[in-house]
């Protein structure tokens, strides 16, 4: 068992009975002129017949129109450290609240939680809780925030906007974890309502979109400006693939942009590969290419580059801007020193450290605590489409 796989035992979230819909209504679509209906949450603009369900899964054509049939049912929850998500500058040590659905709307050949971003069945979805429900039981286990992640918050945007909107009027900040493979509309419904997002730029490649994930550059690099230019907290991620996406100049062209584009203060995580899913083939990312990558992003003016998926103390630590000194040291998600003010300044030399700070330092520690709601979805509800 790794450090971040530390568990405690299941609590339940008390006091709501809930039984989620079969449909739930949506209105990103557009009917055709040949009778089919355009799914336009995202590029890919699946156009379906009745019954049929878009690449993602979760999003189908029901009559004449597009519905959602994972509203209000989840493959889990669990209390996790903020640093898992990851978010290194956005309430630092605080417990958040984590949760996903089934189904993504990309086709990454190597995806890490395939069996719960490809699933097919809704055994998957083992539990169910309202956007009311998750909030109350976000507050009730001392959660700062509330992250929709383990699939794609894209695919199921309307009950993550409709959380969002919960857990902002019980006082908590929300996250998403997204690849930020949307359209405008939908980007803006969903996007504006988080404090928080980690998007994962799998590559700085168009080739390697189309090749490896089923989709385009492009949207995912507009959702990141849009982001930043409506002032959402953004941190990124890149897992590094041996002899895919791994290049220095590949490395340096992708931390380039971050710096001229978004800004130097924006966060990159460069994480390890592990072979998965469709690319068994492929071995596991060397730590000395996190390193090297580390090193090159850096060298083109990124403030905060950090190495994930490997035990890398150094990698896991933000250095202030302004002396250099070693004001967050980190062992997996666990804080093991903090020299940042309440305020997100530097305690050596009062340099502003970028990121979303709320008083003191957390003490969650990297403990992962699964949470059972209260009502779980009927076996009816089971079987594959």
């Amino acid at each position: 068992m790794r450090p971040d796989d530390t568990r405690a035992a299941a609590p339940t979230a008390r006091g709501e009975r809930y039984t989620p819909p079969a449909e739930w209504p949506t209105q990103w679509w557009t009917t055709l002129a040949d009778g089919r209906v355009r799914c336009d949450v995202c590029p890919r603009a699946c156009s379906l017949h009745d019954g049929q369900h878009g690449l993602c899964f979760v999003r189908a054509r029901s009559g004449g129109a597009i519905v959602l049939t994972t509203y209000g049912r989840s493959s889990g929850f669990c209390v996790d450290p903020i640093e898992k998500k990851p978010l290194h500058h956005f309430l630092p040590g605080t417990p958040v609240l984590s949760f996903g659905t089934a189904g993504c709307n990309l086709a990454c050949r190597y995806c890490q939680n395939w069996d719960i971003s490809k699933s097919r069945s809704t055994h998957t979805l083992a539990d169910a809780a309202s956007p009311e429900g998750i909030a109350r039981a976000a507050v009730a286990a001392g959660c700062a925030s509330v992250a929709f992640t383990y699939n794609d918050p894209v695919v199921f945007l309307e009950y993550a906007a409709d959380t969002a909107d919960a857990c902002h009027e019980h006082g908590l900040r929300t996250v998403a974890v997204s690849a930020g493979y949307v359209l405008a509309g939908p980007r803006q419904q969903l996007f504006s309502r988080v404090d928080a997002a980690n998007i994962d730029l799998k590559a700085f490649d168009e080739g390697f979109y189309q090749r490896i994930c089923g989709g385009h550059l492009a949207p995912v690099l507009e959702t990141l400006e849009w982001l930043v230019a409506n002032g959402v907290w953004v941190e990124i991620t890149t897992l590094l693939i041996p002899g895919m996406n791994d290049s220095d100049s590949e490395i340096g062209r992708l931390a380039g942009w971050v710096a001229t584009t978004l800004g130097p203060h924006v966060p990159l995580h460069f994480s390890a590969f592990h072979p998965d899913f469709k690319m068994l083939d492929v071995p596991p990312t060397p730590p000395a290419t996190l390193t090297r990558a580390r090193q090159v992003a850096r060298d083109e003016g990124l403030r905060y580059v950090y190495t994930g998926n490997v035990h890398d103390p150094e990698g896991g630590t933000t250095h202030c801007p302004g002396c250099g000194a070693a004001v967050v040291v980190r062992d997996w998600y666990r804080i093991d020193r903090y020299e940042v003010t309440d305020d997100g300044h530097c305690r050596a030399c009062g340099a502003a450290i970028d990121g979303v700070y709320d008083g003191p330092v957390g003490q969650w520690g990297r403990r992962r605590r699964p949470v059972r709601m209260a009502t779980p979805i009927a076996s009816r509800e089971g079987g594959r489409r």
